[in-house]
């Protein structure tokens, strides 16, 4: 799976682009909509569970990343922007199942560009601290973003598919 992954300790950001062989709506839907969101936001052997979601400005997104043994790990995104079908932002948060943040966290901003019926998708998180960039780059999420987008290719071939 091709996808381009850039680390920038100086400005404590990490970029990913990654080219769609679909067009934009379809791949917009499945960054907006928890119920295609939960089928491939967690790489192997994790699962997402949505439990509360209201894609908004001032809105949010409340899940977990499930392990197969029930383990949950809570995460919360809330919107700050959203220019619908070419870009959201977003506040993201580890938390608690009570949505008690575990601070500090990481802005998000995602842009969605369309030629030719293909789809790029370039996502730039920043981080208040060199800390939590390093810890996250640490514990895998290079490796961890690359199965997500790995899912999210394959469920956008099977919605495609569907829509014929």
């Amino acid at each position: 799976m091709q996808m381009d992954f850039v680390v920038n300790k100086e400005t404590k950001t990490v970029t990913i682009t990654k080219n769609f062989a679909y067009e934009r709506a379809l791949v917009w839907d499945a960054y907006t909509k928890p119920e295609i969101l939960d089928q491939w936001w967690a790489p192997k052997p994790l699962s997402s569970r949505t439990k509360e979601m209201n894609f908004e400005v001032g809105g949010r997104r409340f899940y977990a990343m499930v392990s197969p043994d029930g383990g949950e790990r809570w995460s919360v995104q809330r919107y700050t922007s959203i220019t619908p079908k070419t870009n959201f932002k977003f506040f993201n948060a580890f938390a608690d199942e009570d949505e008690n943040l575990e601070l500090p966290g990481s802005d998000w901003d995602l842009n969605f560009v369309e030629q030719d019926g293909k789809t790029t998708v370039t996502t730039t998180i920043y981080n208040e601290s060199l800390e939590r960039l390093e810890r996250m780059i640490e514990f895998g999420f290079r490796e961890g973003t690359m199965g997500q987008l790995q899912n999210l290719e394959e469920l956008l071939a099977t919605l495609k598919q569907a829509q014929k």
